[in-house]
């Protein structure tokens, strides 16, 4: 656990004033407890002064200095210094849950070029990215971030677009395809003409909506905030009647003393810190206590496909072939002398050293490849490619699931084909499943065409779909739910997915294969991007905020018994403060338990056989 200086620093005066109390109370000194008082109460005094100064903030924090002078004025100063360190001990416990966390957009700026190759009268030059206009010719190798948004005028390439659509593979591009800023060019060298200016891209595009996009709803008060005001006025009037009535100012003090709410106020950030305890131990990290309020009240879940459903990777899921051991032979030996996501995948797929060598070995930018073995020519590639090469096509039948397809060819005649497809992640039925069960709407917002979409969302039961979005579309349908008074929370990876994070009430991110950005711009992330883990998040969450309004309701009913006993001269300050201290670790223990809180798990293949929510089980089987 790490520590700013500002935080170690106030540590160091808690603990020296928690030392002075000790002492005060064991050599019965009681001038040693000012101590605590001018450590602990000071801060609360100026935090008071400049609340009624700048913001007229009649809350907690005028009550407790009212408290603290009039145990001062009447003797009482080991109740003084008592309630100033419970209370700067709330106060730090909740400052230490709300998120510091900065965004560092230099990050998705950095993502940008700062120079471009430029075609002027035949000779290429070197020019910073700003100085690029609308309609100059650029030159992009293999391997350089695209320095803004274009069409290609000559050349043929394969462009990396995760940056902008989180599509798990390079998208092919021929003559008068665009391109744009930030994407990555894989292969060939080609030329482009601007459409766009550096500060107009694309990218730049991306990079306002993350630093602009924000929940609709103002910031979340504190629960225990919410009471504060009623209490101070409460308070207030209840020691001013004791006084007029009984004319003893040791009555009034006790009040104010024993309706200092320090209970309510480590209520809620007590409760917060032991369930980001329990959710780091799950592998989830929670960089603002807010977004547990948050979550706990989320109507609707949206997710991201590539990366988050999926593994993100390309995997072999067919291969289609009268004689499938000698093609995957040759189409690996050929794909070994390839860098490509999908050249990689085959050869996992293989999985076997033996290999044959390959002569001529030649790649056909967004068709395929070719080469021979043992003095046959073989090609691999896609539809086109065997069209333009004149090849009888075979196994002509399309995907059903919009897998990607490599046909192999041993000369003319057409060995058969291999299907590749992101694959879903472990369990994925089964966290979809729960959510529902949880009552949390589920949606699909993704970059992938419309097929795909369908078949991943029809294989884990997601009814709602929005297919081919970019990073705005997935921002306006966020901020469209959010206007007609729904919570969301968004679950992505990439950095495309950023402005939809930033933008949800919750944005969760997949950290371990995530965007720096991503997570920047997220409230939570999983570590270890255990996606089986969000209904525990959402479990806990709900935990937490009943366990909050339970701390809060024994806090005001103590304070309200205490209070009626202080009005009688029952209690005295010293006892009065006793009696709260007693409420503050009571609420303390209760809300340490949530660090224990593990949500209950149902078995999806035990669910018919138990009979729980069975049109919700008929739905996921």
């Amino acid at each position: 656990m790490k520590f700013t200086q500002d935080e170690k620093k106030e540590i160091t005066l808690i603990v020296i004033s928690t030392l002075s109390l000790v002492a005060s109370y064991y050599l019965s000194l009681e001038y040693i407890a000012g101590i605590s008082v001018i450590l602990c109460g000071i801060p609360i005094f100026k935090e008071c002064i400049e609340g009624l100064i700048k913001e007229f903030d009649i809350k907690t924090d005028l009550l407790v200095t009212i408290a603290i002078i009039s145990s001062i004025i009447i003797g009482e100063v080991f109740a003084a210094g008592e309630i100033a360190t419970i209370m700067a001990i709330g106060g730090f416990l909740e400052q230490y849950t709300v998120s510091k966390t900065h965004r560092r957009i230099e990050k998705l700026v950095n993502a940008t070029p700062q120079f471009a190759t430029r075609i002027k009268k035949g000779n290429e030059e070197k020019i910073p990215v700003e100085e690029v206009k609308v309609g100059d010719v650029l030159k992009v190798l293999p391997g350089e971030n695209i320095p803004t948004d274009g069409i290609i005028i000559n050349g043929e390439t394969s462009i990396d677009q995760s940056t902008l659509t989180g599509e798990s593979l390079p998208v092919d591009k021929k003559v008068n395809d665009e391109v744009y800023s930030g994407t990555i060019n894989v292969y060939g060298s080609f030329t482009m003409e601007t459409t766009k200016e550096s500060k107009d891209s694309s990218l730049q595009k991306l990079i306002t909506l993350v630093e602009s996009s924000k929940p609709e709803n103002a910031e979340i008060v504190k629960t225990a905030d919410k009471w504060a005001a009623l209490i101070v006025v409460i308070a207030f009037i209840a020691s001013i009647l004791t006084y007029l009535i009984t004319f003893e100012i040791i009555r009034s003090v006790t009040i104010l003393v024993v309706f200092c709410p320090c209970a309510l106020v480590l209520a809620t950030p007590t409760a917060i810190m032991a369930a980001i305890g329990n959710l780091t131990k799950h592998g989830i990290l929670v960089k603002e206590g807010q977004s547990i309020e948050e979550l706990a009240h989320i109507d609707e879940l949206v997710f991201d496909k590539t990366g988050t459903l999926t593994y993100g990777t390309p995997e072999v899921a067919e291969v289609i072939s009268e004689s499938p051991e000698e093609m995957m032979y040759l189409l690996a030996s050929l794909e070994s002398k390839s860098e490509h996501p999908i050249a990689k995948s085959i050869m996992k797929h293989y999985n076997s050293n033996e290999l044959a060598e390959v002569k001529n070995f030649k790649i056909d930018i967004g068709k395929g490849i070719t080469g021979e073995i043992r003095g046959f020519k073989i090609l691999a590639g896609n539809r086109k490619h065997l069209k333009q090469s004149n090849i009888k096509l075979k196994y002509n039948e399309m995907p059903k699931n919009g897998e990607t397809e490599i046909f192999v060819v041993k000369e003319s005649e057409v060995l058969g084909k291999v299907l590749l497809a992101d694959t879903l992640r472990e369990n994925i039925k089964e966290t979809i499943w729960t959510l529902k069960d949880l009552r949390v709407r589920t949606t699909l917002l993704t970059g992938d065409n419309k097929k795909t979409a369908e078949h991943i969302a029809k294989l884990i039961k997601i009814r709602n779909i929005k297919a081919n979005c970019l990073p705005e579309d997935k921002v306006e349908y966020i901020k469209g739910e959010q206007l007609k008074g729904n919570r969301i929370a968004m679950i992505g990876d990439g950095l495309n997915d950023a402005p939809s994070l930033k933008k949800a009430n919750v944005g969760i991110a997949m950290s371990e294969i995530g965007s720096d950005i991503s997570v920047e711009a997220s409230n939570i992330s999983l570590i270890n991007d255990n996606i089986t883990e969000i209904p525990h998040l959402i479990g806990l969450a709900r935990k937490t905020i009943k366990t909050i309004n339970i701390c809060i309701g024994f806090a005001l009913i103590l304070n309200a018994i205490a209070m009626g006993l202080a009005i009688m001269g029952i209690l005295n300050p010293i006892e009065g403060a006793l009696i709260h201290n007693i409420g503050s670790v009571i609420v303390v223990l209760y809300s340490t338990n949530l660090v224990r809180y593990r949500f209950p798990r149902k078995n999806i293949n035990n669910h018919k056989k138990l009979g729980l929510t069975k049109n919700i089980y008929n739905q996921i089987t």
